[in-house]
Parts: C-alpha cells; structure tokens; sequence
C-alpha cells in the first residue's frame, strides 16, 4: 500500500489548498471590459492566453507576470491606441488580485492536522516568488510544512532536484494536486507517486498535456479522501 512507503507529502497550492482561478477569470472578465472598445471579450481572451504563452519564458508564472501580459495585449489589440487612463485601470484590477484575501479549501487545515504527526508535510509550488510567500503567510498553513518549495515550472528535472534536496528515494514522496500536466505526469514519471484532486476550473495552459493512464496515479473527489489512502 501507498502509506507503507510514503515518507514525504507534497501539497500543490494553488486550487489544491486554496482558490486561485477563479479569482484569474474574474480579473480576464474586467480586463475584457476595460478593452470592450476595442475588440470583444472572446478575442481578447484568445490573444491574452496568447500573449502569456508567448512571455512564460521571460516572466514565469504569477499575477505579476499575468499583470505585464495584459498590459502588453491591451497595446496590441489597441494598436497603441488604449489609455493611460485604461492602462491604470489594468494596473489596478492586477492589484487587487494580489491583495485578494486566501480562500482555504474545504477540509484542507483538517486533512493537514491528520497527517501532519506522522509525515514530513512540504508545499511545492510554482509561480512568483513574493506572491507565493504572501498567499502562505495569509493562508494560516505554514506551520504544518517542514521545506516549502516555490519553483519555476514543474517539470521533472525540476522534481527530481526537489525530491534530491529533501534526501529520500522517489518511492517514499508522494505529490498532491490538481493539474495533471504539472502536478501528475513529472511526479509519476520519475518513480514517485501522485494524487490527483481535480478542481472545477482550470487554467487552459494546464490542459495541455499528454494521453495519460489513470492507472499510475490516484484520484480522488476532495482532499478529504486522501486520508483514506495515507
């Protein structure tokens, strides 16, 4: 069984401990708004998700990246011709994301308290660094995390550097998340187990993955379940 291996738990954080999402579709709908004289909100969409795509290398992930991207296609799509006073109101609904309050989960303090006394919990996420910190520190939750792990990307390199780091054989950690492409697929693909609670909203970058076989991972319906498999 998986608990009779597993030293270490890796808890994504983003919509596996709180919401965030949602929270990115709401500020995509006022950014559309702000750029209605210009294009409709389908188009704007498609040419925002671009336009991230395009700068992931350069600015990573984050509110701040996704702050500098809409910026960026507001010139686009305005050809130069949007605001200083439109730009400001971009600036603004980008602040306002990142002064959102944290939404906990349901069950996530309880299922941390449960195992907290008999495994060494990390977070491993990815995103922008100060904005990560921030969201744990509001969060109430770093006391039951003994390393937090904020990446770049996740990638497999990227895991197994981790999983170097921490001193354990990749048989004895186990991640939890909510995206296949980053949380699932690396893990399972470097000999490490995974737990996959799916969330109601996904970013479409996460979508993006390969065929995957159910059968090398578990899923669950919540995060409450997983207190049945550890």
């Amino acid at each position: 069984m998986m608990k009779n291996k597993i030293k270490i738990i890796g808890f994504d954080a983003d919509d596996t401990l709180w919401v965030n999402e949602p929270f990115y579709r709401e500020t995509e709908k006022q950014f559309a708004r702000i750029l209605s004289p210009y294009f409709a909100e389908n188009e704007v969409n498609d040419e925002l998700f671009k336009t991230e795509m395009q700068n992931l290398a350069l600015y990573g992930y984050g509110a701040k990246s996704f702050v500098l991207s809409m910026i960026e296609t507001a010139l686009r799509l305005s050809e130069n011709k949007v605001t200083a006073v439109e730009i400001s109101k971009i600036i603004e609904i980008g602040k306002a994301q990142l002064n959102l309050p944290i939404e906990l989960l349901d069950g996530v303090e309880l299922v941390l308290q449960k195992l907290n006394p008999n495994y060494k919990l990390i977070l491993a996420t990815k995103g922008d660094l100060l904005d990560q910190e921030q969201k744990l520190k509001k969060s109430g939750l770093i006391n039951y995390f003994h390393h937090i792990e904020i990446m770049s990307d996740k990638h497999e390199n990227n895991y197994r550097n981790l999983i170097k780091r921490l001193d354990i054989d990749p048989q004895n950690f186990v991640m939890i998340g909510n995206s296949i492409k980053s949380d699932i697929l690396p893990v399972i693909n470097i000999g490490a187990s995974a737990i996959h609670v799916p969330y109601h909203t996904t970013w479409q970058h996460e979508n993006d993955h390969a065929e995957t076989d159910n059968s090398k991972f578990v899923t669950v319906d919540n995060l409450a379940e997983i207190l049945n498999i550890l």
